[in-house]
């Protein structure tokens, strides 16, 4: 007969058979870690039992490849390399005039005068792409720019026997090689509409009339020197605003007064070199037509991996919390 104990807390009486134990309850057993191990999240709050750079399987699934190619079409390629074309056209253009004036084959007279009248033109031209509506949002008036102008052409004038002799002192073969840097430079730093860390319009356009400062101080006399600035003010700096103008506003404009413009370049180096306009051109057809082929079948080879390891980026506009 089983032995009867019974609970002092309570009334109920239990029997319990001697030399043998309860079955186990599987609601009370502790879990076997071999069975089912734990589970890997992605979160930092919690703490886990694996190494820090620790990943399940289910780290690639989020892979994806090529999510933010850019598909291109090469006439839309061609018509943005114009902006590169015409860069390279006005240091040529530049670099022709400047050996004509130390030939002294143009006087600088004729080139204020060349000068002067395509400035005005490109001014009223300026402001008849959008009828002015430019004008009116930044509100500048035409007397504004004609006191900027008289004011400009003032001190270059003034600092033009200074801008002379400023470079005396310094061999013609260095102010040679300085003015090749810069003018490279410009072209390198040139705003040509890319959102690259390299752009920089200010650093460019100071390149640029810094070269024309050297080879300005190597002309004849300070007339040429004033001369020589003043167009290179007109052709690094009012030409590409105009330029841009007519890009957004006439494109077939554009692209029409680039390539008479790279025409003009062309032909005035062919009146120089034979070799240099030659390769001059081979240069503009490849910028224009190969390299624009060249980008798109590349795009082919492109193989951009995201996932989790990429940053975060937030993508809500956080711009009202600025105000």
């Amino acid at each position: 007969m089983s032995p009867v104990l019974q609970n002092p807390n309570s009334e109920l009486y239990t029997s319990v058979r001697c030399g043998a134990s309860a079955p186990p309850d599987p609601a009370s057993a502790p879990p076997d870690p071999a069975s089912d191990p734990p589970r890997w999240k992605k979160v930092l709050y919690e703490r886990q039992p694996f190494p820090d750079n620790y990943v399940d399987r289910s780290f690639l699934e989020e892979l994806r490849k090529n999510i933010y190619v850019r598909r291109y079409s090469y006439w839309a390629v061609v018509f943005e390399s114009a902006m590169v074309i015409q860069q390279l056209c006005s240091v040529c253009s530049f670099s022709v005039v400047w050996w004509y004036m130390d030939q002294d084959l143009l006087s600088p007279q004729k080139l204020c005068g060349v000068g002067l009248a395509f400035a005005l033109l490109g001014y009223l031209l300026f402001d008849a792409v959008d009828s002015g509506a430019g004008r009116k949002e930044c509100g500048r008036t035409r007397w504004d720019d004609l006191k900027s102008s008289l004011v400009f052409i003032a001190f270059t004038y003034g600092f033009s026997p200074v801008l002379k002799t400023l470079t005396e002192s310094i061999s013609t073969d260095t102010i040679y090689a300085m003015s090749v840097l810069m003018l490279i430079g410009h072209l390198v730093f040139f705003d040509y509409g890319a959102n690259a860390a390299v752009v920089s319009s200010t650093v460019s356009i100071n390149m640029a009339i810094f070269a024309s400062v050297c080879l300005a101080s190597r002309l004849p006399r300070s007339l040429h020197a004033f001369t020589m600035v003043t167009f290179a003010i007109q052709i690094f700096a009012l030409w590409p605003s105009l330029q841009r103008k007519l890009r957004a506003y006439t494109p077939r404009t554009y692209i029409c007064v680039t390539f008479h413009f790279a025409l003009f370049s062309v032909a005035g180096l062919l009146s120089i070199s034979g070799v240099g306009a030659f390769l001059f051109f081979l240069l503009l057809t490849s910028v224009a037509f190969i390299c624009p082929y060249y980008l798109i079948r590349l795009q082919l080879f492109k193989d951009n991996i995201h996932g989790p390891w990429d940053e975060a980026e937030i993508m809500e506009d956080l711009s009202r919390f600025l105000d």
